[in-house]
C-alpha cells in the first residue's frame, strides 16, 4: 500500500463531512487515477441507512464506475491491510502526539517518506511500495457520465423526496438517489430487479408498491467473508487471493 497525502488528510477530516471527504478523493483520483473498488466500513459518508447502504459518496462512486466494497459489520479483518496501516501510524506518529498541528504535519510527512520509500515490506518481496508503484490507467474526468441502461429495462427518475412513480403513483426509493435515473428490469408479472447503472440495488414489488432489500449474497457485504478469502461484494475484478490478510513490515 502506498501512503498518499490525501489518505492522511482524509483521517483527520470529520468522517460525516461529505462534500470534504469527495474533495480530497477526487483530488487523489486526478493524481492517482482511479480504482476499481473501493473497500470501507459501513460508517459515514462511506454508507448510510438507505436502501442497499447507499450513501451520497458511493452514488458519486458508482458514477465513476467505482464498486463501493464493504465489510461486514463487526470484522475489521476484511480490510486487515488498512487496519495494520492504522496500528503502525498510530505507533510511530501518536506515541506520544507532537506537542501542536505543525509538529504532528512533520511527523505525518516523516512517516510518508520512510513508509514508501525507505523501509521495505514483506508482503512486496522486500520493496518499498514507491519502487512497485504504478498509477491506475482508469483516468479521473469530468463531466461525470449519466446513466444508461438497455432496452429490456424500465427507466424511471428519481424525484424529490426518493420516490419514483409507478402507475401513476409514488413509490418510495432513496432520498441519496434524488436526482438520478434508475433501470427497472422485469423478473416476472409482479417483481423487478432495481439497478444503478450496473448495481442491483434492490426488488421492486409492482403490486405492493414497493421496494424491499437483495438478498444478502447480492448485496455489497457480507457476514461470511474473512481474512484471505474473496471480496466480500460483487467487484467486477474480484481481489487477488489472500489479499486480505494483514502485510508484514521489515524494518530497515
Amino acid at each position: 500500500m502506498l501512503i498518499s497525502r490525501y489518505l492522511l488528510r482524509c483521517q483527520a477530516v470529520e468522517k460525516t463531512d461529505t462534500l470534504r471527504v469527495q474533495a480530497i478523493f477526487e483530488a487523489a483520483f486526478r493524481e492517482y487515477g482511479m480504482p476499481q473498488a473501493i473497500r470501507t466500513d459501513n460508517g459515514a459518508p462511506f454508507a448510510s441507512t438507505a436502501l442497499a447502504g447507499l450513501s451520497r459518496l458511493a452514488v458519486w462512486w458508482i458514477k465513476l464506475g467505482i464498486v463501493p466494497e464493504r465489510i461486514a459489520a463487526g470484522h475489521p479483518e476484511q480490510n486487515g491491510r488498512h487496519e495494520r496501516l492504522h496500528r503502525t501510524l498510530k505507533q510511530e506518529v501518536a506515541v506520544p502526539p507532537a506537542q501542536d498541528r505543525r509538529g504532528q504535519q512533520r511527523e505525518l510527512d516523516r512517516f510518508r517518506q520512510e513508509y514508501n520509500q525507505v523501509r521495505p515490506h514483506e508482503a512486496l518481496g522486500i520493496e518499498t511500495p514507491a519502487r512497485v508503484y504504478q498509477p491506475s490507467e482508469r483516468e479521473y474526468s469530468q463531466p461525470l457520465p449519466e446513466p444508461e441502461y438497455p432496452r429490456t429495462m424500465l427507466v424511471r427518475s428519481v424525484k424529490s423526496r426518493g420516490i419514483f412513480r409507478w402507475q401513476k403513483q409514488d413509490v418510495f426509493l432513496s432520498e441519496v438517489l434524488w436526482g438520478e435515473r434508475i433501470g427497472l428490469l422485469p423478473v416476472d408479472g409482479r417483481w423487478y430487479t432495481v439497478y444503478f447503472m450496473q448495481v442491483p440495488l434492490g426488488r421492486f414489488d409492482s403490486w405492493q408498491r414497493r421496494v424491499l432489500p437483495l438478498s444478502r449474497s447480492l448485496s455489497f457485504e457480507t457476514d461470511e467473508a474473512g481474512a484471505g478469502e474473496v471480496s466480500p461484494s460483487p467487484a467486477p475484478l474480484p481481489l487477488e487471493a489472500g489479499a486480505e490478510k494483514v502485510s508484514g513490515m521489515c524494518p530497515v
